[in-house]
């Protein structure tokens, strides 16, 4: 059976968080909603449609999606412009795990074009063969879909499907999908994962293989 990796992103693979704050902040902005970047913090890693509604709770299906496209086309601009680097160890595993046979598949929150742009930018692109996006699933995490649908593309089943996540709401995702789960977190208590660590620099050579139940 097909042993996977399903990463999240942002926060994981990545430090966007000041894009997307950017973003969220001039988009609202526009709106007349003075956003604080604590109310940004509060929704971090949510889809929009489940943001938007907390800082305008009268905006249609219709104008939700139109501000969220405005604020990913303003995120998008960002990164191609600013650039972005893997965080500390994600190049490195990305590149051993390939190496080792592993299959790889990106499970966000974020829109499909974000994705892509970001893999194109910090060149991680080639480790992984699925991606599963907002537009894949119709519940974000902590529902587990994302990382249901992600395992499937992959041929994986949950229990050789190992999530690498940085948010409480992914790895929480993680246990319902009957998946083991890395938790990364830079900053605050370690989050309830199966292994937890402050940084993927410092996962031991061995992390991935020992979360995977063996074959009998």
């Amino acid at each position: 059976m097909t042993k996977s990796v399903l990463w999240d992103l942002d926060g994981t693979l990545v430090d966007s968080e000041q894009y997307h704050w950017l973003a969220w902040r001039d988009s609202m902005a526009a709106e007349g909603v003075a956003l604080t970047h604590q109310q940004f913090l509060e929704t971090f890693g949510l889809r929009n449609d489940a943001i938007v509604p907390q800082w305008i709770p009268a905006a249609t299906p219709e104008r939700i999606a139109q501000i969220a496209d405005i604020k990913e086309q303003f995120y998008r601009r960002l990164v191609r412009e600013g650039g972005l680097e893997p965080l500390p160890g994600a190049r490195l595993w990305t590149e051993r795990l390939a190496q080792q046979g592993w299959r790889q598949a990106i499970a966000s929150s974020a829109p499909r074009e974000n994705v892509d742009v970001v893999l194109a930018v910090i060149g991680l692109a080639p480790y992984f063969q699925a991606i599963v996006s907002a537009e894949d699933v119709k519940l974000g995490k902590p529902d587990p879909q994302v990382f249901l649908t992600a395992a499937a593309r992959l041929g994986s089943t949950p229990a050789k499907s190992i999530v690498v996540e940085d948010a409480p709401a992914g790895i929480e995702a993680a246990r319902r999908a009957g998946m083991p789960s890395i938790g990364v977190r830079r900053n605050g208590p370690p989050l309830p994962a199966d292994l937890a660590v402050s940084s993927l620099a410092d996962l031991p050579p061995d992390a991935f293989q020992r979360l995977v139940l063996p074959e009998f």
